[in-house]
């Protein structure tokens, strides 16, 4: 918390507007619309949530194709399952570590040879770093078939200068607890389609008909943030800027630090826009290193310092393992390498620099008892 989310929970409790809904979600939905520059946003209680109304309003259904990128947590893809349709993965490229246009565009050519082409692709920003949107969307309106943008991420990130999450016909935020900004958790839908966002909150709000009674002639879910979260959520956006360059300066310090090292690769930043660096991530090769990915992450937490790998592509896990994967070459599967070499460092915007130099050394230390 920055210390200015309370002027806002105290509104709430003075005003005794707990829940449900209430102002603070009707501002917090005008800021995040203003800040994406897009026409209107509808607050959710949380991502993945967002990403099932889309694909609900995208007609997604039994037996439906939805392309999604591999390399992502399992939330971008489980909203497929909850339709009854079926994801098909697509491989991430090494410039961005982001969705690979010559996957996706194999993915396209096959499936219509096969007598589909998928309701939606799901397109992931990774770790703070938006996908290279143009080449993708060039292909995905070549097919006329939308875009949902996983932007969960990436908030406060940038793409030709636009905020990420603004090129599909919907995007997506987040506000879990680990999230550049949070509201504990919580999500929001973003879109210029206003039709759209009021057909995706009348569902969220258990679809009730405008009547005196309850009535309902749809099915819906209780998905809307509270008025209390949503008030966290407008104190969490006032420190935006501050978060990302926290992250970026916690980045730079651990390139500058450990980018020297043969056979250290840090996750690239693509030119075409700014990253957050949500989360630092790198590799490791063996073979130049003289170590791996999982004894540095087992030094890391000798030193009672966690670690991740970078996320299982999600066409590894079992949950998915019938699904279709298309990788980013022929014989080369981006985002299989990066989960076997991948490591996540701790990279939260309060990590002081005492720490993360605990990290490093640690890091280091591990290298140098090797040689």
């Amino acid at each position: 918390m920055s210390g200015q989310e309370q002027r806002f929970v105290e509104d709430v409790f003075n005003s005794n507007w707990i829940a449900p809904l209430g102002p603070h979600v009707d501002a917090f939905e005008r800021e995040i619309a203003q800040y994406a520059g897009v026409k209107g946003a509808v607050a959710l209680s949380s991502g993945t949530a967002a990403i099932h109304l889309a694909l609900r309003y995208l007609g997604v259904g039994m037996g439906d194709m939805v392309f999604c990128s591999s390399l992502t947590f399992a939330a971008s893809a489980n909203p497929i399952l909850y339709l009854g349709a079926k994801p098909v993965f697509i491989d991430s490229e090494p410039e961005t570590w982001n969705m690979s246009s010559l996957a996706l565009e194999r993915a396209f050519v096959e499936g219509e040879s096969k007598g589909y082409i998928p309701k939606a692709v799901i397109i992931i920003n990774l770790y703070g770093q938006s996908a290279d949107m143009f080449s993708l969307l060039e292909i995905c309106n070549r097919y006329n078939v939308p875009v949902i943008e996983d932007a969960a991420e990436s908030l406060g990130a940038t793409y030709k200068g636009r905020p990420s999450g603004t090129f599909g016909k919907f995007g997506i935020y987040s506000f879990n607890g680990n999230k550049i900004i949070t509201t504990s958790g919580g999500g929001m839908l973003i879109s210029d389609d206003l039709e759209a966002l009021e057909k995706v909150c009348f569902w969220a709000t258990q679809a009730r008909d405008p009547a005196r009674h309850y009535q309902h002639s749809e099915f819906g879910y209780n998905y809307r943030l509270s008025n209390v979260l949503a008030a966290i959520g407008r104190g969490q956006m006032l420190v935006l800027e501050e978060r990302v360059k926290a992250r970026r300066s916690v980045y730079n310090r651990y390139f500058e630090e450990l980018a020297y090292i043969d056979g250290i690769e840090f996750m690239p930043e693509a030119p075409f826009g700014r990253s957050t660096h949500w989360l630092t991530a790198l590799t490791v090769d063996p073979e130049r290193c003289g170590v791996t990915a999982l004894k540095i992450m087992n030094a890391l937490g000798n030193s009672n310092i966690e670690s991740r790998p970078v996320w299982k592509p999600l066409h590894l896990q079992p949950l998915f393992s019938n699904c279709e994967y298309y990788s980013h070459e022929q014989g080369e599967s981006v985002s299989e390498r990066l989960f076997q070499t991948g490591i996540c460092l701790p990279s939260g915007s309060n990590l002081s620099k005492q720490d993360q130099y605990c990290v490093i050394n640690c890091i280091n230390n591990c290298l140098n008892k090797l040689l």
